[in-house]
């Protein structure tokens, strides 16, 4: 496998957990630049994780000609300028989720990045975890039996309060309970069973313009049904279920990010199933598919296909249609 080499423009949490897991497999993957809106920040963050180079803005980044791949860790308002910024430059992209505002933006990231025959990728890091995808087999195996249901919670006080900018508080930096956490429930479901057929959802909407938390329930086809709960000012719950008609999965706290499950199949003893990261933190198993993806000419992964992505945006987009809740920038 080639060594690629990787751009990350932004500088905030996630960016962070996404170089430390670029350092981690370096002799992998080289993180050869970074970019922030100062050059200060570059520079110190380049500095703390061996970044070879450091660039005062996002454009000047993607102007780079060694750069093979760009991640992109800036907030979700801006993910799709960043986006179509790195394609246009000619640079394959793997985009934090959610993965745009909305459906709309997804579909033009999309279109743009196959008419330039570049790779694209949601960063739903989720789907990597071995967890999921023992999960996966399992159920391709029928381990228990139909599946027909499943059950996400994903509650956690964001840091700072609605006086805040910043991407948990700021209605104006695309911050949503569903957008943020909530997507990682709606994408599970969706890799469990397709389209959906009927959405229904409530939220409240808290001060600051957003959903603070929300439920939803979801049917697909064949009556199987999704339910999921995400809040931002509720304390930490994050647990979840996939439900067969012989066995069901429980997927230990934190499911999204997860290093233990325990499958129940009936007539038999629960089988707890251990998955250690090793050291690892759970990016480099997305950053792994985008490099695979690369090497065999691939344009998007089948784990986390380009469709798939926009058909979950479809169903935040329903959601929050039923709320009465829309950002600033869809006005």
């Amino acid at each position: 496998m080639k060594k690629y080499k990787w751009g990350v423009l932004g500088t905030g949490k996630i960016a962070n957990r996404f170089a430390q897991a670029l350092n981690n497999i370096s002799d992998e993957a080289e993180f050869a630049a970074i970019g922030s809106r100062t050059l200060e920040t570059a520079e110190k963050f380049a500095k703390k994780y061996n970044a070879t180079k450091a660039y005062q803005g996002y454009k000047a980044l993607v102007a780079d000609p060694d750069i093979d791949v760009v991640y992109i860790g800036t907030p979700g308002k801006c993910h799709k300028d960043d986006v179509l910024m790195a394609l246009n430059a000619g640079k394959n992209v793997l985009c934090e989720k959610a993965f745009a505002l909305n459906a709309k933006e997804a579909e033009e990231m999309v279109a743009v990045a196959r008419s330039k025959n570049l790779f694209l990728m949601e960063a739903m890091w989720t789907r990597f975890f071995p967890v999921h995808v023992k999960i996966r087999e399992l159920i391709a195996a029928g381990s228990i039996g139909d599946v027909r249901g499943m059950h996400a919670n994903f509650s956690a006080v964001a840091p700072g309060g609605p006086t805040d900018v910043n991407r948990f508080w700021d209605v104006n930096l695309g911050a949503s309970a569903l957008l943020d956490i909530g997507a990682y429930g709606v994408a599970f479901a969706s890799g469990l069973f397709g389209k959906p057929q009927d959405i229904k959802g409530v939220a409240h909407i808290g001060e600051a313009g957003f959903d603070y938390q929300n439920a939803s329930v979801i049917s697909y086809e064949g009556g199987r049904i999704a339910s999921i709960m995400s809040s931002q000012v509720s304390y930490d719950v994050k647990n979840a279920f996939v439900y067969g008609t012989e066995g069901k999965i429980e997927i230990d706290d934190p499911w999204y990010k997860p290093e233990a499950m325990t499958v129940f199949q009936a007539g038999k003893d629960a089988q707890p199933m251990s998955f250690p990261l090793g050291g690892l933190n759970g990016y480099e198993y997305e950053i792994r598919e985008v490099m695979t993806c690369l090497d065999a000419g691939k344009k998007e992964s089948s784990i986390v296909p380009l469709d798939e992505s926009i058909e979950v945006m479809k169903t935040m987009d329903e959601l929050r249609s039923q709320w009465g809740f829309s950002f600033p920038s869809e006005k």
